[in-house]
């Protein structure tokens, strides 16, 4: 179907994916002006797009390439992610220039599903926590279950 792929770690973009660490995922975070309100403030919408970022970042550092997964001609063995819900917890605000990062951790794994929790952290404060549901999915736009492949890469980080 895939293969999984584990990236070199001398790449010299290593440092993109950010980290793993035991059974999380770290992602660091700078706040620029475009992630800011009028207030000054981080909007509201930067820290789901962040999170995005730091699950896409977790998944390949586990060696799945969602690109490859979906690369299959027959969209029968396509496969891809999507989000199935969130749950956030906005708790303190972020500011301009702020060093963050994006911890993640799997929760739950089932046979066709991933429960994520993301908190974006300044230092030892937790600024904002998201619950994620993201549904493994074929080509034909359909939840399927993980082959024994992806499962053991996300088994090797449930908590």
């Amino acid at each position: 179907m895939f293969s999984i792929r584990v990236y070199n770690l001398s790449d010299k973009w290593q440092n993109l994916s950010g980290h793993l660490e035991g059974q999380q995922h770290f992602l660091p975070i700078r706040v620029y002006y475009e992630d800011t309100d009028f207030s000054g403030l981080v909007y509201h919408a930067s820290y789901l797009l962040w999170c995005e970022r730091a699950r896409t970042e977790f998944v390949r550092l586990l060696g799945l390439h969602q690109k490859d997964m979906f690369a299959q001609k027959d969209p029968k063995k396509q496969r891809f992610f999507v989000v199935r819900r969130m749950e956030l917890d906005y708790l303190k605000p972020a500011l301009m220039d702020d060093q963050l990062e994006v911890v993640s951790r799997v929760d739950e794994l089932g046979s066709a599903s991933v429960t994520l929790i993301q908190e974006v952290r300044r230092g030892d404060t937790v600024l904002f926590c998201a619950k994620v549901v993201i549904v493994h999915m074929s080509g034909e736009g359909r939840p399927a279950r993980m082959d024994e492949a992806t499962r053991e890469a996300f088994l090797s980080k449930e908590s």
